[in-house]
């Protein structure tokens, strides 16, 4: 579970969903999407994202186990292991050195008080993301599924994320992918459950999204 998760309520959201679209409503009778909690600490969380990035979910997961193992014991990444690890350690856990310098630009902001992960929930979302992507490594994506998915935000729109695009295409009869504005367009009466209305779209795909595999950026 993660720490300071605000819950709110799938099935109220997609009361709200089936409602507000029918395009949502038809899919909300076909398909039952599930909310997950990023494992561990926020920290661990963020730390995750950057090793995923670009990177398929099997490579991920065994890049991420052989980090753990390498600075941690195979328990959990925290912002001090990852600063008294040699460059050579992450690197032979798989990481490039683009990563690796990411990591440790993420554990800088950390134990330095630039960045403090509990307070983020005193923030309202936008806040939050131009507050973690100041952090080298850290993207819109990331942070926007670090709101959905740490911080339990509701009402999370990811206009770049290219499954949501993709199956606002399919389901909603577009020749082409929306543009950003043409998402939050027609995402407007998904509020105040737009992130309900993502793990909908996302299931539809089949293709939930894993710890940040791919940061992208939002159409113009």
């Amino acid at each position: 579970m993660v720490e300071a998760a605000v819950a709110w309520d799938l099935d109220t959201a997609l009361a709200h969903l089936r409602h507000a679209d029918p395009v949502l409503a038809s899919l909300a009778a076909r398909y039952r999407p599930e909310l997950r909690w990023y494992p561990g600490s926020r920290f661990h969380a963020l730390a995750s994202a950057i090793v995923a990035q670009q990177l398929s979910g099997k490579a991920a997961a065994t890049i991420s186990a052989r980090l753990r193992q390498a600075v941690a014991a195979g328990g959990e990444l925290r912002p001090e292991l990852i600063l008294t690890a040699e460059h050579e350690s992450l690197r032979s856990a798989g990481l490039s050195s683009q990563k690796a310098r990411y990591l440790c630009s993420l554990a800088e902001a950390v134990l330095g008080g630039s960045l403090d992960l509990e307070a983020l929930d005193q923030l309202p979302d936008d806040e939050v993301i131009a507050t973690l992507t100041r952090v080298k490594g850290i993207g819109a994506w990331t942070a926007e599924m670090f709101l959905i998915f740490s911080l339990g935000r509701p009402d999370v729109l990811s206009a770049g994320d290219l499954g949501i695009r993709t199956a606002v295409q399919r389901h909603y009869g577009l020749l082409s992918l929306p543009r950003a504005d043409e998402l939050r367009s027609i995402a407007e009466p998904w509020r105040p459950y737009r992130s309900a209305a993502l793990l909908l779209l996302w299931h539809s795909l089949d293709n939930a999204p894993e710890i940040a595999r791919d940061e992208q950026a939002p159409p113009r």
